[in-house]
């Protein structure tokens, strides 16, 4: 419970950075949500043996965390985090695909490790861009974005939902540990018995709060509209930061950028 709280608290924490007033923080939601949607799906889209066409793309991660005064060992440390679930999925790539694709010297490296590494890579990219850009928008402006660009409203509204509900789950789920180990004196208390209805407990006092917060939005004149910290407008400034970011992307996923700078140097050398 202890755990899943401080995850949580570390996930309020990228919010509160959205606060933030550089540039990247004032630029609408709305191109920055779309420069992330370019940015993932030409990560994403690369072949599964292009490793090193994967490593220009970390231009952008830090750019924007310099831009947006992000922390970047607070980033990295959420990053770290997703990796061994991507490791499960690469794990047998190297026992399934054992052709060499690469010879170092005397070292043979097969097509398994280099797909297995790629996707070790392709997740510190995506899932730290979707980090920073939560960190520069915040996910309520996350979500208005989402609903101006035509995700349907009930989507939208429901997304929100979930992310102000997760903090009321924490929360519930921090008393009631801390309950237990009251109730324990320092002990096991009941055991692995005690869980279940732990749990179911848990989930009731998660809902009854969660009905009363409903209940107090609703007499406030709750109506699903999103109401954004600051308002912004997508002008000029965004369509250039779109645009921008976009075509480089474009460039990265053409052009190997890499081998490119590779094949200079090593003429240079020559």
């Amino acid at each position: 419970m202890a755990s899943i709280g401080g995850a949580v608290k570390d996930f309020r924490q990228l919010d509160l950075m959205a606060t933030g007033n550089t540039g990247v923080h004032r630029l609408d939601a709305r191109a920055k949500v779309l420069v992330t949607l370019v940015f993932i799906l030409a990560v994403v889209s690369l072949g599964k043996y292009e490793l090193a066409a994967l490593f220009p793309f970390f231009f952008y991660p830090a750019v924007i965390m310099a831009l947006g005064n992000l922390p970047a060992r607070h980033i990295a440390g959420k990053v770290v985090v997703v990796l061994p679930f991507a490791l499960m999925v690469g794990l047998f790539n190297p026992l399934f695909d054992q052709t060499v694709l690469v010879r170092l010297g005397p070292l043979a490296i097969s097509g398994g490790w280099l797909s297995c590494a790629s996707i070790l890579v392709r997740a510190t990219l995506t899932v730290g861009a979707a980090l920073i850009l939560v960190g520069i928008t915040g996910f309520p402006a996350i979500c208005q974005a989402l609903d101006q660009l035509g995700m349907p409203r009930i989507f939208t509204v429901q997304l929100l939902f979930l992310y102000r509900y997760l903090f009321v789950l924490s929360e519930e789920g921090t008393r009631t540990a801390r309950a237990r180990e009251l109730r324990a004196f320092g002990n096991k208390g009941l055991g692995l018995s005690s869980y279940g209805s732990l749990i179911s407990h848990l989930l009731l006092r998660t809902w009854l709060r969660a009905e009363r917060i409903h209940l107090a939005m609703l007499a406030r004149g709750f109506t699903g509209d999103f109401h954004p910290r600051r308002t912004t407008r997508f002008g000029v400034w965004e369509f250039l930061f779109l645009a921008g970011w976009s075509g480089l992307f474009l460039f990265f996923r053409l052009v190997n950028v890499s081998q490119l700078l590779g094949s200079i140097v090593t003429g240079r050398l020559g």
